[in-house]
């Protein structure tokens, strides 16, 4: 895979020594002299010049990319660089870094960028997954369908401890992907039991209903834990004859 990188600064080095170290194909490209410290990545391509420009994205040949990454520290440049990249070059993925969360909504297709990073938002849903028990936090959202990744640690009282998968009624547009228990990922069955502490990893739409996931897992308003209905998989109820 051939990656650009518009942005040559610790944010474009780390990401083109990961890429290199998986035999990717990378050039990184910055318009500020001190930014070239070739010694540091020499394995890569670099180009000093503006990749705002479009005679720079010419030379680092952007119509044979496959990945563009704007990782520069200028929002308003990193979407410049994205558009050009998606409108001019025909790059099939774009990805963007984000330094101003208010600046996340332009952050779109609108302005050619398939995935938006913003590095601040990240961090705050770290630390509150790293220090969040019993509360809905939304991990990370894919630009491009619009799903997003929800965690919560269940806690030792929680309604759903004791409660088997297959005994929930997930709401609509939701789905259980993952169970982490004592740093183990499982996969989840109809036939797995809730535990206190528990990690669980969601994927939902941007359609679902995030306040009746959040009602379900922490019995906000009353909800109990929603039973399958009579005879669906899982649960313990016959089936109507």
């Amino acid at each position: 895979m051939r990656v650009v990188i518009a942005g040559a600064g610790s944010v474009g080095r780390s990401i083109a020594r990961e890429l290199l170290a998986h035999d990717h194909e990378v050039t990184l490209v910055d318009r500020q002299p001190t930014a070239m410290r070739v010694a540091q990545v020499a394995e890569a391509d670099w180009l000093l010049a503006d990749a705002c420009e479009l005679p720079t994205l010419r030379e680092a040949r952007a119509d044979e990319c496959d990945v563009m990454v704007a990782a520069t520290g200028d929002d308003k440049a990193n979407l410049v660089i994205s558009l050009l990249a998606k409108t001019e070059f025909g790059v099939p993925r774009t990805v963007a870094r984000v330094n101003n969360p208010k600046n996340e909504w332009m952050f779109d297709e609108a302005w050619g960028v398939d995935v938006a990073v913003s590095t601040p938002r990240i961090m705050t849903a770290m630390v509150e997954e790293a220090v969040a028990v019993g509360d809905l936090v939304r991990i990370f959202t894919f630009h491009q369908s619009g799903a997003d990744i929800l965690e919560i640690t269940l806690p030792e009282d929680a309604p759903l401890v004791g409660v088997r998968v297959g005994q929930v009624a997930w709401p609509a547009e939701v789905v259980l992907a993952c169970i982490v228990r004592d740093g183990r990922p499982i996969a989840p069955s109809i036939d797995d039991t809730l535990e206190g502490r528990d990690e669980l990893l969601f994927v939902t739409s941007s359609q679902a209903d995030e306040g009746a996931l959040d009602a379900i897992l922490t019995g906000a308003k009353g909800t109990p834990a929603a039973p399958a209905p009579a005879g669906a998989p899982g649960s313990d109820a016959p089936a109507p004859s």
